[in-house]
């Protein structure tokens, strides 16, 4: 493992970053207007490296599909850490985990400084996981994998417990009254999703049920949902498990008829801004900005420093549940992309 003394300058740049960033997030939500919008400006431009350590290369390998918002959101952060972490960042995503597996191959042939992967499929990633620590290569688990990232070699996971999670909609669903609720899953043999329904289940005190739908076919979920809702009038909540399936839930509610409030996994600009008009009742943020920064941060800190976090427990960035009241404040950290 190759360590380098940055001595006090280097720490001391670092604690100036972290000072200058919460500063700036400060200023943003107590005035909004032109600092929000140089906020945004700032967090784009990039900035420049606050250490002088060694220019490692970290690979982050993602089960996302294409187009989704989420993982800009997790790419932004790491990004924004690679900056200040003198990281060269590399970022590959497949949403078949055997694709995922050999994207993890890829890295360990480029002999990267240290790889970030998320383990939906746990299963079929064992055996990546297993050669990268046969090749020496650090690994932390990001978002989804939880079970699994300590038995698989991984430093520490960064994500929110999906089952927690879900318990945590249970009891939102509870305060509201609600009676029957639809869990949209659009990722079959995703563990993660399923274990936050079964999260919701376990602490809603009326009737859940699960409706697959193919999540890479907007038009197929919309229709989906919209039967469901005309054929059962009674179900007065739809949860979708991830942001940009909110406003198709939203839409086919409208479509058929029905009353039903929908909530959602994950935030996003659309998602504040549904929170806001009332079009959505809550959502479950996880913070995936934290999740990519502090993925690429404990690299480094393990490169630098051998330090590890989480103490063989994971390090959990959610769930937080967000309602119309902190729309305001949240809807313009989700247009800079970092919420």
């Amino acid at each position: 493992m190759t360590r380098v003394k940055t001595g006090v300058r280097a720490v001391g740049a670092v604690l100036v970053a972290v000072l200058g960033v919460t500063a700036g997030l400060t200023g943003c939500s107590s005035t909004g207007g032109k600092r929000a919008e140089d906020a945004r400006k700032a967090a784009a431009a990039g900035g420049r490296a606050a250490v002088d350590t060694p220019r490692w290369t970290f690979g982050m390998v993602t089960h996302s599909g294409d187009g989704d918002t989420f993982w800009d959101i997790v790419q932004s952060g790491a990004k924004q850490a690679a900056v200040k972490d003198n990281i060269k960042f590399l970022y590959a995503h497949d949403d078949e985990a055997q694709q995922q597996a050999q994207l993890v191959d890829s890295y360990i042939d480029k002999k990267v400084d240290g790889i970030i992967v998320t383990l939906a499929k746990p299963d079929a990633m064992k055996g990546a996981l297993a050669r990268a620590k046969k090749a020496g290569i650090p690994v932390i688990t990001v978002n989804s994998g939880s079970a699994e990232s300590k038995k698989f070699g991984a430093l520490t996971h960064i994500g929110q417990d999906e089952t927690i999670a879900g318990e945590a909609v249970g009891e939102e669903l509870n305060k509201r009254g609600r009676k029957k609720a639809l869990c949209i899953l659009h990722e079959q043999g995703n563990v993660g999703h399923e274990q936050r329904c079964e999260g919701a289940k376990k602490t809603f005190d009326g009737t859940m049920q699960n409706l697959y739908v193919t999540g890479t076919n907007m038009p197929d979920v919309q229709s989906s949902i919209e039967a469901r809702l005309q054929s059962d009038k009674s179900v007065d909540a739809v949860v979708t498990l991830g942001a940009p399936f909110a406003d198709t839930a939203v839409k086919a509610a409208d479509s058929a008829g029905s009353k039903a409030e929908v909530a959602t996994f994950d935030l996003n600009e659309k998602v504040a801004a549904g929170l806001k008009s009332g079009d959505l009742g809550f959502a479950v943020d996880q913070q995936p900005y934290l999740q990519g920064y502090q993925a690429v941060d404990l690299l480094w800190l393990y490169k630098y420093n051998a330090d590890v976090l989480g103490g063989g427990k994971p390090v959990l960035t959610g769930p937080q549940i967000v309602t119309k009241d902190q729309a305001d404040e949240l809807e313009d950290y989700a247009k800079r992309g970092t919420r």
